[in-house]
């Protein structure tokens, strides 16, 4: 079996990488249940995975939030043309009806 490098990463972003809170972390360090260090009281925690598979795993996810946005930009767009849509007929509807002009017979 290979070793396979690592990285020492903050608590925040140890928690962002397995998907567990900051306090799961912080009780994972205070047990002893994962490899740790104390730098200047900040601390790190050892991942046995390499920085570049972190940064690609950070892309996926930024590029993931971006057609979020955008499928959420359009979704907002269609919405707001749908409620305009509903407030022209409020209008139409709710408006007074008036009669047309009678024209004389001649």
């Amino acid at each position: 079996m290979a070793i396979k490098e690592g990285s020492w990463l903050p608590i925040l972003e140890y928690s962002q990488f397995k998907k567990v809170s900051i306090s799961t972390v912080r009780r994972h360090i205070k047990s002893n249940l994962v490899k740790w260090k104390d730098e200047s009281g900040k601390y790190f925690v050892w991942t046995p995975v390499d920085t570049q598979e972190i940064e690609e795993r950070k892309d996926g996810q930024l590029l993931a939030a971006r057609l979020e946005l955008q499928r959420l930009v359009r979704e907002n767009r269609m919405l707001r043309e749908e409620l305009e849509e509903a407030r022209m007929l409020i209008r139409l509807y709710e408006s007074p009806v008036v009669s047309p002009p009678e024209v004389p017979y001649t």
